[in-house]
This record gives structure tokens, sequence and C-alpha cells, in this order.
């Protein structure tokens, strides 16, 4: 598969140098001062996790997954036996059903009485019964409506579902299991995003602003994280403190206590080559610069970076010079030993 690959690239790159020039634009290495990037390493942590704990109590009739599974929001995860439930939500609509028709009766007397009392065919005390009679028979029936509405409530919590996307790491219940309200049935959470806490220096955290994007390294898979939090609780021995960042992740599988990785900048100038960010780029799963010679031709050169000033990068690299001319745009579509056009000369 390795001499594929090769054989691969070396096609590719010859298919490439045969062909016309790619159109490119330059710029010239210059010498400056940068703040030397530092590597800490800190740890993956998930943002939204929640223990799912049942409301009711009572018997568990199905669970619908298991450790690691992926769950949408919405979904059942674990059915309560209803069946009490049920019987008393019978109950209460036949007891509303009656109330209701108790109302009506009573409305009607009301009016009948009222009427009556007009004409002085009853006493005021009549009038005044039939119309205590008409609350009473009101109050009963918004009294059952909300009794009714409550075991609905509550047999639809009976059905434990899930408050987001997520994977299930926990299991705490199994079939035929009695739980009681408030026991943790599982552990949710949602992978897509995530932070990282590390543990910097002062002069390092005085230099991060939140809302700052960086890069940071998960099992040599790179992502942007944003600068969340600089956290003012200072650990007394290391005299280091934690900063969070959070980062969306949408396309892979990550582990809580995962290791990350990130680079700061220290505070310590150091002379370095300096260059536009845009001239460095990933080609083989490294970063590289293309030099171009005095034949216009693009040779490829692996850089370390050491630092950032704005939208400049500081590199250093084996062959790297002083004055030297580096594609600063064009250069995805640039392989080693191609022939190149400058448009900005």
């Amino acid at each position: 598969m390795k001499k594929l690959l090769v054989l691969f690239l070396t096609i590719s790159v010859s298919l490439f140098a045969a062909g016309k020039p790619a159109l490119v634009e330059t710029t010239k290495i210059v010498k400056g001062e940068v703040n030397p990037l530092q590597e800490f390493v800190g740890t993956l942590m998930f943002e939204k996790k929640s223990s799912l704990a049942a409301q009711n109590s009572g018997l568990v009739q199905k669970v619908n997954f298991d450790v690691g599974e992926k769950v949408k929001k919405g979904q059942i995860l674990v059915k309560i036996d209803t069946e009490v439930l049920e019987a008393q939500i019978q109950s209460a609509q036949a007891n509303l059903d009656m109330a209701i028709d108790q109302e009506k009766n009573s409305t009607k007397d009301y009016e009948r009485y009222k009427k009556l009392l007009e004409t002085k065919s009853i006493t005021q005390k009549e009038f005044d019964d039939a119309l205590l009679n008409a609350n009473q028979s009101s109050s009963n029936v918004v009294a059952l409506k909300a009794k009714l509405k409550e075991l609905k409530i509550q047999k639809d919590k009976k059905d434990i579902k899930a408050p987001f996307d997520g994977v299930i790491v926990a299991k705490n219940i199994e079939l035929g299991e009695w739980v009681n309200a408030g026991s943790v049935i599982a552990t949710l959470v949602n992978t897509s995003k995530v932070s990282f806490m590390f543990n910097v220096p002062l002069n390092v955290a005085n230099g991060l602003k939140t809302g700052d994007t960086y890069k940071v390294d998960i099992n040599n898979k790179i992502i942007n994280a944003k600068v969340d939090a600089i956290i003012p609780n200072g650990d007394k021995l290391t005299r280091t403190f934690p900063v969070k960042f959070v980062a969306n992740i949408n396309d892979g599988f990550v582990y809580e206590g995962q290791e990350a990785s990130v680079k700061l900048s220290k505070n310590a100038k150091k002379e370095a080559l300096i260059l536009p960010r845009d001239a460095v780029i990933k080609r083989f799963g490294r970063d590289v610069v293309f030099a171009i010679d005095d034949k216009m031709t693009a040779n490829m050169i692996p850089v370390q970076i050491v630092g950032y000033i704005g939208k400049k990068t500081a590199v250093s690299g084996q062959g790297l010079v002083e004055g030297m001319e580096i594609v600063s745009k064009g250069n995805e579509r640039v392989f080693p030993k191609m022939s190149v056009k400058i448009l900005n000369k």
C-alpha cells in the first residue's frame, strides 16, 4: 500500500510538472522578533453531560438503550409501568365527565332561579343556594381537570427520554427493576461539543483573549478551539492558571479524559523568519512552504511554526534564508518541482 502511495505521488508530481505553470503570488522571507510557542498538555472533557433520572417510581417495562449507543433527542430510553396511573386517569376522566354534567345542570338551575327571583316567585335564600351550587360545580370541574392533567403528565414522565443527541456512557437500570423517583438510570454525553483545560504560567495566560482561536491537537488530529475562559484560580505549587478552550467536533469520536495539546506564545522574544500565515500549508501531513528558485520551479520545504505575529507566522526550516521567495497565494495548486508563473512581479 505504501509503495502504491509513493508511486501515485510520483506520477501526480510528474503530471503537474509536465503541465502548464501554476499561477501564484509570492513574498520574500524577512527576519523579525516573535514570542516563541510552547506546547502545553491538557485534558478533553465533554461540555454537555447529563445524569438521567426517573421522575416517578415504578417497574421498568422496557430499556431501549445500551452503553456506547448513540441516541437522538426525544428518543424514549426507558418505559416505566403505567398500569396504576392509567386506572387513575380513567377514574379521573369519569369523575370529570360527571362533574361537567352537574355543572351544566346547576348552571341551568341558576338561570331559572334568577328569572324566578325577578318575579319574586322564590325567596332570596333559594336564589343564593342556586348560585352557590353553580359556583361549586364550576370549581369542581376546574379541580378535576387539573387533577386529570397532573395524572397525564405523570404518565408522560414514565417515559424517560433523551434530552439531547449524544452517547450513553453509563447504564444503571435493567428490565424488571423497580426504580424510585430520582434514581439515576443512565449518563448521557454530547460528544460534538468539547472543552479542554490547560494549566499555563501567568505570562502565557496574560497573552490570551477570550474568543481567540488556537489549534488543538487530539491524537494527531488538529481542531480549531476558542479560548472560553481564563480562570483566576492558580495552583500555588506550580504557579499555573487553568485556561478553558471549547470546540465543536462533528466528524469524529473522542473520549473524555483524552490527552490534548496546544501551542501558546511565551513571553520571550527571539529572532525568526517571518512569512504570511497563508504561505504555510499542510501537505502530506506536514507544514510546508514552497520556495521558488531561479528556474521558476517550486521546491517544497518542511517547516516548523515557531510563533505568530498577527496575520504572519514565524517559521524555521532547513534551507530557509532571509530574502528567499516563497509562494503566498496559489500554493494549494502547487506540487514539488512544478513550474510556476508569478503574478505579482
